[in-house]
Parts: structure tokens; C-alpha cells; sequence
């Protein structure tokens, strides 16, 4: 019997030579079941692997009998929807959760993230980059950009303007999956592949990248970057900052905890447990020595930020005086305002 770890039908964008720039699956599928996975077997001829097969209107027409003899009428009708598609459809069948090796695979596993079917660092991305293509994102979807001068003059000999909003790998996730109960105050500034929490508020400034992003309610007014995660009720003040596994952050998997508060300019390249602080203005890194404060505010001793990593209730900031980067129990605990997470 036939296993999937994950099973995608979508419309999609080629260029002039047939290659696929972006697929949007509407319905992804995590683990589908046995008889989802028979009707696709059947109708395809799925003989096995991690494959993208490029739909004909009869081999449409078939996968939605299969899937309408096996009750499982949603998927039918987008069936249904595919065959009127003028955009290429395609059918991703993924039998393991291996890197993706070409971009149908790729979107597929962006779209798992941003559906919260899996978490970040959930699903294996290993050479997603060298497998998406670079491109020209505009008022009339993904072009190629070779082909972008032609395709402006002659939307211009039309009278018409053809907006490029940005050249990127990756397009803005709310074209793609708009997760419930979420705010979202500037879409451009979230990517594909984020994982939005329920109750989630990322405000103008607020930044999230693929494979990042937060597991519930939060606050965010500053930069979740590639890998990193923020739990329950925490609050990234604006202008912070998370080290990404992308830049500069290594193998270190950053993470932030429960009820933390990272505030305004401030930033971490640690992970941090759960109700943690970190002060306006300051960046803990890995190497950043600090000084162990006693409930008296007495020196205990003097660790680099590493030590600590993963350490629940702390409190870093900076010492006014000296200037020196201190660290003690922190016995505050944050709240965020319920008003601003009243998001359905």
C-alpha cells in the first residue's frame, strides 16, 4: 500500500520555456489518507517517489472521479476548477519528506508551513534555494525575469503599467494562504513558508521570514528571522531583531519562549527559554559576556550568554553606569493586551 507524506494539487505560472516559477495549492495535504492516496495512485499511475506531474485536462478529469468515488468531494471539486484553469495545473505527490528538487515540491512544503499543517524546521527545505528561481513579482503575477523588459513594453504600448513589487524567490504569503485569525498590517513584509500563529499580530514593521514565525498568540513589531520560532504570548518590540540560521547564526537553532519580551532596537542570537526580557536596546549574542546578578543585585559571577541559553525567567540589560551587560531572575511577567489579539 502506498504512503504520502504530503499531496498537492495547483494552479501554476511557467515561463516561455515551460519551466514553473510558482504553484498556489489551495488544499495541501499532510498525510492523506488511504483513500486519497488510491484515488491519485489510480489515477495518475503514481508508480512512487517525490514527483510534480503536470496535469492534462484527462488526466484531470480522472483524478476527480477517483476522488469523488472516494468521498472526498473538496478535492473533486478543485479538480473541477483545474480543468477550467488557462494556468498549467499539477499534481505534487510527495512519498517522503525529503529536500525539495524542483519548485512544484518547493511551494508544496512552503504551503504545509503557511497552512500550519507543520512548524518550522517541520519539514525538510535542504536546497529549497538553489531550487527556486528569482522572480519579478507584479500586479500581473510571477514573470520570468529575462523575459520582464518585454513583457513592461508592451503592457506600456497598451497603455498600461506592469508594477514590479519586488525581485525575490519568495512571494508575500497572503497571495497564497491567509491563516485564521491573524493581523497583518503591512502583507509584503510576511513571506511564503511563515507560520503564523492564531491571534498573531504583525504590525507595519514586523517582519516574518519563511520557515519562522510564531505558534500562537503574539505581538510582532520587529524581525522574525529564517528559522526561528516565538512562543505563546510573547512581544517583539519594534525595530528587535532574532539571529537567523541565514545570517550569521550557524547551526544554532534561536528560538524565543513563552511570554518573552525582546524590547524596542533590542535583539537575540541565543534561544530563549520561557518569560524572558531582554532590554531596549540590547543585542545578546552567543559570545556577549555577562555578569550573574543575586536577588541583591550583588556580581555572582561572569558567563558568556551562551550559558544561559534556553534559561527560563531571566532578565538582560545594561548597566547604566558601567555600560556592562548584566543578567538576574526576572520576576515581572508580561501581558499582552487582549484587544490587540481580538483578530476574527
Amino acid at each position: 500500500m502506498t504512503k504520502l507524506y504530503s499531496l498537492g494539487l495547483g494552479i501554476g505560472t511557467q515561463n516561455s520555456k515551460g519551466e514553473w516559477l510558482e504553484v498556489f495549492y489551495p488544499q495541501p495535504l499532510l498525510n492523506p489518507s488511504e483513500s486519497i492516496v488510491n484515488a491519485a495512485v489510480k489515477a495518475l499511475d503514481y508508480t512512487g517517489g517525490n514527483k510534480a506531474i503536470q496535469l492534462t485536462l484527462e488526466m484531470t478529469a480522472n483524478l476527480g472521479s477517483a476522488l469523488h468515488e472516494a468521498g472526498a468531494e473538496e478535492l473533486a471539486e478543485l479538480c473541477a476548477t483545474l480543468r477550467s484553469s488557462i494556468r498549467p495545473a499539477v499534481a505534487t505527490l510527495l512519498e517522503s519528506d525529503e529536500g525539495p528538487t524542483s519548485v512544484p515540491e518547493g511551494y508544496l512544503k512552503l504551503h504545509l508551513l503557511s497552512h500550519r499543517l507543520v512548524k518550522p524546521h517541520g519539514t525538510n527545505l535542504t536546497g529549497l534555494f538553489g531550487v527556486l528561481p528569482n522572480v519579478a513579482w507584479t500586479n500581473r503575477g510571477a514573470i520570468d525575469i529575462e523575459e520582464l523588459p518585454a513583457r513592461q513594453l508592451k503592457a506600456r504600448s497598451r497603455g498600461r503599467l506592469l508594477d514590479v513589487d519586488c525581485i525575490d524567490k519568495f512571494p508575500k504569503m497572503t497571495n497564497y494562504v491567509i491563516p485564521k485569525g491573524v493581523r497583518i498590517a503591512d502583507t509584503s513584509r510576511v513571506r511564503l513558508g511563515a507560520h503564523i500563529g492564531e491571534g498573531t499580530t504583525v504590525m507595519h514593521e514586523g517582519f516574518v521570514n519563511f520557515n519562522a514565525g510564531t505558534l500562537g498568540t503574539s505581538m510582532v513589531e520587529g524581525r522574525i528571522s529564517s528559522g526561528v520560532t516565538v512562543g505563546e504570548g510573547s512581544d517583539l518590540g519594534g525595530g528587535c531583531s532574532t539571529m537567523g540560521t541565514l545570517s550569521g547564526g550557524g547551526n544554532i537553532v534561536i528560538s524565543v519562549g513563552k511570554e518573552c519580551l525582546i524590547g524596542a532596537n533590542a535583539g537575540t542570537g541565543i534561544p530563549l527559554g520561557d518569560r524572558c526580557i531582554v532590554e531596549s536596546g540590547l543585542y545578546i549574542t552567543a559570545g556577549t559576556k555577562l555578569t550573574l546578578l543575586d536577588d541583591k543585585n550583588n556580581a555572582v559571577e561572569t558567563v558568556k550568554a551562551r550559558d544561559l541559553a534556553g534559561k527560563n525567567d531571566l532578565l538582560f540589560r545594561r548597566n547604566s553606569v558601567t555600560g556592562g551587560v548584566e543578567c538576574k531572575t526576572n520576576k515581572s511577567a508580561i501581558a499582552l493586551n487582549d484587544e490587540l489579539h481580538k483578530n476574527n
